[in-house]
């Protein structure tokens, strides 16, 4: 499963790595909402909860889905703006700005596509302002999330200025109250890494930036396309638009990839972190978590956890034969579990431990990405 960007006739000067306020801004509300997806952001969550005013904290959660589950591009306006390219602005107001520039029906889709559902990559005829039928489908399906999402989709399909306005005003307030600190300590960072892969889209292009990226982003030159490794299925083209690469702090473990249909395309992607090991991509992944469902591997993988071990003293602790260990030991190898190394005539077996110590973060990044 991956979503593809295809590039086929993107010039280098239409290529940007532009840190955004307002990108950031939504993911520190992820992160106030879903503090379990950012262990290393826990503190700061716990002391700005802990000083947000009620009447603040309450508005926040009637509009968290919009942040909670994932991320709706009315956090990325700059890329619904015509002509496809728009860049962040340097500012939370300008990105506002931005914002306030989207068409209601833009905004509408935007803010429904989490609640609703009602597509994505793809154009859509119908318009839930004016066609009732397309207006009905949005609240039954916002009928599935819960009460507040019928309301909110109601009041946003009934009244979208009052909603927009509401929605700007709201996030005006949390700048107040706590994002321009964080914003003023984390965006030296950002834009030193802007300039960093902008001196490596210069020097190197853009296969070597895209790499530095994430291990889960690739390109193939050949074919004009970018693959980013994810668990969702997706397509977009950068047509007559450019590509946005935008960096964030509060963001790991998410990669987004801003697809939408007739949007600018736009990669979102989580700074580097000292310590963090490469992503493992959605087949590794994959892999590992197959070859540890099977009761006899896991034996096995206890055995090994212990020391190394030749396949024939393998068969003859479990009582198997030696090919079935093989076998067995293959699977193990082929998802990069074990290590394998031959100490004379002897081949020896044993469990990396570090891979397998990384697997349950591997598992929660890999759904998160």
């Amino acid at each position: 499963m991956s979503v593809s960007i295809d590039i086929t006739g993107l010039t280098p000067e239409r290529i940007h790595v532009v840190p955004s306020p307002l990108a950031e801004l939504g993911m520190a509300l992820h992160a106030l909402s879903e503090p379990g997806h950012h262990p290393g952001l826990q503190g700061w969550a716990t002391a700005v909860s802990a000083r947000l005013d009620p009447c603040l904290a309450d508005r926040m959660c009637e509009a968290d889905f919009l942040w909670r589950t994932t991320f709706s591009d009315v956090f990325a306006p700059f890329a619904g703006i015509p002509g496809k390219s728009e860049l962040p602005g340097a500012t939370l107001a300008e990105e506002l700005d931005q914002l306030d520039k989207l068409t209601d029906q833009q905004f509408v889709d935007a803010a429904l596509e989490f609640t609703c559902q009602l597509g994505y990559d793809t154009q859509r005829e119908t318009d839930p302002l004016s066609d009732p039928e397309t207006r009905r489908h949005a609240l039954e399906l916002a009928a599935a999330r819960g009460d507040h999402q019928v309301r909110f989709t109601m009041r946003l399909l009934d009244d979208p200025p009052a909603v927009r306005a509401w929605f700007r005003q709201l996030l005006e307030d949390c700048d107040e109250a706590f994002f321009a600190d964080t914003w003023s300590r984390v965006s030296h960072q950002l834009a030193a890494d802007a300039r960093h892969k902008t001196e490596l889209l210069r020097r190197k292009g853009l296969k070597e930036a895209l790499q530095a990226i994430s291990g889960a982003v690739s390109l193939d030159e050949q074919a004009s396309r970018i693959t980013i490794d994810k668990m969702a299925v997706g397509h977009t083209r950068t047509g007559e638009g450019g590509l946005v690469l935008v960096p964030t702090s509060l963001g790991w473990p998410h990669l987004m990839v801003l697809h939408r249909y007739g949007w600018q395309s736009s990669i979102t992607y989580p700074v580097n972190s000292p310590g963090l090991a490469a992503p493992a991509s959605v087949e590794q992944l994959t892999r590992r978590m197959a070859a540890l469902s099977h009761p006899v591997r896991m034996r096995l993988c206890r055995h090994l956890a212990r020391g190394s071990y030749t396949t024939g003293e393998l068969a003859d602790a479990h009582g198997m034969t030696a090919p079935e260990i093989s076998r067995h030991l293959s699977v193990l190898k082929k998802a990069e579990l074990i290590t394998t190394r031959r100490r004379g005539r002897y081949v020896q077996h044993q469990l990396d431990l570090g891979v397998v110590s990384r697997l349950g973060s591997e598992f929660i990044e890999g759904v998160l990405r």
